[in-house]
């Protein structure tokens, strides 16, 4: 017979934890953080809603969805946070919603990242099909592919917990963490394995474009700035892709960490949130807002809220735009 995890999802399980003054504090200062992230986000995402330049750009499109998937699993995880820590229970049915979009979620920026790198590779390797290839069916293609796969497991981990549980589990109330969606040993391994699968898919591709785009920074001589600026992209992203793998494994230790003890447990899941929930997503606004010249001067612009009309105008005569003959009017477009 399949061991059986323990819940320690139950209130009546969980010792409540000691609510002290520095707890407190970091309680606060988390969501100072979290705050001042999602601003950053949400004003990222206006800004490339409002230039139709970057809406028909396939790096923008993939950048805006790496910055709507984060800012939405940001929300849910520190709402998971909190209740966790503060012990608010909440109906099930709700919590298996939100906990199965949050591993729908865990999966859909790495693998965006991947599709990042393999644009990037397209665009420095292949310079001449970049216009053929990244067309809008196959932008559109590529999105639904990218939701479809990180679907799979989301799907899977529901699906193993509806049939492992008794019907009158969901009408019951609980603390709401991805860990309650774990009922037997197999079911972490399993889920621990397929996630394992899929990283190392993502690795090799990754791997792949890095060593052409070293090759192709190495051999060309009239696009050696670019190729350089790609492979530092895709070790940006790669240094990410290793932070999201950390982080779909910290549930893991957190639960073992969890029979020792809660507080110890409290502590680990504020540091992993911290370290690999945060900190890899805080990344995706530099590496492709504020490392980019003609995204970061349009960012400027509406981060005054169009005050500084000067700087916009300015633009024109910034280098990336002298040496491209571009030109940014007012009107959006």
């Amino acid at each position: 017979m399949a061991q059986t995890i323990p819940q320690y999802t139950n209130l009546s399980n969980i010792p409540a934890p000691l609510l002290s003054r520095s707890w407190n504090e970091k309680i606060v200062l988390m969501q100072v953080m979290v705050g001042i992230f999602l601003y950053v986000n949400c004003l990222m995402i206006c800004t490339f809603f409002k230039k139709e330049a970057f809406r028909t750009d396939t790096r923008y499109i993939l950048f805006a969805q790496t910055l709507i998937t984060d800012s939405a699993l940001m929300v849910f995880t520190d709402l998971a946070l909190i209740g966790s820590y503060f012990q608010i229970p909440v109906p099930c049915i709700p919590c298996v919603i939100m906990c199965t979009i949050m591993v729908w979620l865990l999966l859909s920026t790495p693998l965006t990242l991947v599709a990042m790198c393999l644009e990037r590779y397209v665009a420095i390797c292949m310079p001449l099909r970049h216009a053929s290839i990244s067309t809008a069916r196959t932008r559109l293609l590529g999105l639904v592919l990218i939701w479809c796969l990180a679907g799979i497991p989301a799907l899977i981990v529901f699906l193993i917990f509806a049939v492992s549980v008794p019907l009158k589990f969901f009408s019951s109330y609980l603390i709401c963490s991805l860990e309650m969606m774990i009922i037997h040993n197999w079911q972490a391994q399993f889920r621990a394995v397929l996630f394992q699968f899929y990283f190392l898919i993502m690795s090799i591709t990754i791997g792949f474009t890095y060593v052409k785009i070293m090759a192709a920074a190495k051999g060309a001589s009239s696009n050696k700035k670019s190729a350089s600026k790609g492979l530092r992209t895709v070790v940006l992203h790669a240094f990410q892709l290793l932070l999201c793998l950390i982080q779909l494994l910290s549930p893991y230790v957190e639960m073992a960490v969890m029979k020792i003890d809660y507080m110890l447990f409290i502590n680990v899941r504020y540091s992993n949130f911290i370290i690999f929930v945060l900190a890899p997503r805080c990344l995706s606004p530099l590496i492709y807002g504020l490392r980019d010249e003609k995204f970061v001067v349009v960012l400027r612009y509406y981060a005054v809220f169009g005050l500084n009309k000067k700087s916009f105008h300015f633009c024109k005569l910034c280098p990336y735009h002298l040496k491209h003959g571009k030109t940014w009017p007012l009107n959006g477009k």
